[in-house]
């Protein structure tokens, strides 16, 4: 057991009698633990690792902050209204099938027309 008072030098020298490494990480500015739905931020970090039997253990102390994770939705593909329309009047199709084609042409109005032309 560790007596109540003992000054840090006592504890180092302990500490290395056990096999125990404390190295201060003093260029560490930021720590950053990435989740599914929110990252935690630990700003002016203070960093010790600690060694003891091959495993590293890390010490954290700072400013601690959540920020949620941004939304990645699917981007909707759009496409001129005029391209839509010239798809729809051309192949008399319904919008949602013109768009459908639109997409599957990338883009181009007149490889659309022909894909649901030649069907």
């Amino acid at each position: 057991m560790i007596p109540g008072r003992m000054n840090s030098r006592e504890m180092r020298r302990l500490m290395a009698q056990m096999g125990i490494k404390s190295t201060e990480m003093d260029d560490v500015k930021k720590v950053i633990f990435v989740g599914k739905e929110k990252d935690y931020v630990i700003e002016n970090a203070q960093v010790t690792m600690i060694e003891a039997q091959g495993v590293k253990t890390f010490q954290v102390v700072g400013d601690f902050r959540e920020t949620p994770k941004k939304q990645e939705g699917k981007k909707e593909e759009t496409f001129p209204e005029d391209d839509i329309k010239l798809v729809m009047d051309q192949t008399g199709v319904a919008r949602e099938k013109a768009i459908e084609a639109l997409k599957a042409a990338s883009g181009e109005p007149a490889q659309a027309i022909l894909n649901l032309t030649q069907k």
